[in-house]
């Protein structure tokens, strides 16, 4: 009997995957380690300059195709406009990975505005959710794809300062699993539910109280930007394919 190669269901050769919010953060390494294991990214995000640069960066690194298309994932039109681009100049979709997110600070919850809310839930939940639901039918007719919602521990660990961003995180596992069973068996959809990590938007934090509060955690510190990059391959590749509506929680153990 031959042996297998190892790790060869983990390689995401002549695949395509698409990562909103690839720019930066995990999104960037994310995408690094997708065309690191064979596939052809698109990266998409509203700062096209930024993608571009992403999407050089990558094609050096790598050896991949990389290619750049602007988007705003609050935006409903642009969800179908961004997968006409990608099935016109590529063909195929087998990956999604639905990163865009944001959490804008607040003074306090009654000075939380409407526009804010609103912001907050479009590009968090409403975007992903229709993004995919232009996507994974083309999915269905092709006989495969993987979705991957990036959502958050805020989603079940909810705290004053992120409560609407919270609620569209949570909202999202929901989609999760809605998903799975919506456009399964063909289509697998998860969500890494991530916990704190180091990417640029940690600079601006209180690092003396981000500390104390990382003692608590199991590994007792944030995690870096590329420790998220095996939980994305092991959800985009065969190795998961028994693996649909689950919710991978990245966290370093926080309690």
């Amino acid at each position: 009997m031959d042996t297998p190669e190892p790790f060869a269901s983990w390689r995401l050769d002549d695949r395509v995957a698409v990562v909103t919010g690839g720019s930066r953060g995990l999104g960037l390494a994310m995408a690094h380690g997708l065309a690191a294991a064979g596939a052809t990214l698109v990266i998409a995000s509203r700062n096209l300059a930024a993608c571009e640069k992403a999407a050089a960066d990558i094609a050096a690194a790598t050896g991949r195709r990389a290619i750049a298309v602007s988007f705003h994932a609050g935006h409903w039109d642009e969800c179908g406009r961004l997968a006409d681009e990608v099935y016109s100049q590529l063909g195929q979709v087998d990956i999604l990975v639905n990163n865009a997110g944001m959490s804008p600070l607040y003074p306090s919850l009654p000075e939380v505005s409407e526009e804010l809310f609103d912001k907050v839930l479009a590009v968090n939940l409403k975007g992903p959710f229709r993004l995919t639901s232009v996507i994974a039918p083309r999915m269905v007719a092709a006989g495969s794809g993987s979705v991957i919602n990036i959502s958050s521990t805020a989603a079940v660990r909810p705290r004053p300062e992120l409560l609407p961003y919270a609620a569209a995180k949570a909202a999202l596992n929901v989609l999760t699993q809605g998903f799975a069973r919506a456009y399964g068996p063909a289509v697998r959809c998860n969500a890494i539910m991530a916990g704190t990590f180091m990417t640029n938007i940690s600079k601006s934090w209180d690092v003396e109280a981000f500390e104390r509060r990382a003692r608590r955690f199991a590994l007792q510190r944030g995690g870096q930007p590329d420790e998220i990059v095996g939980a994305a391959l092991y959800l985009a590749s065969d190795a998961s394919a028994y693996t649909t509506g689950a919710v991978l929680q990245v966290d370093g153990g926080q309690p």
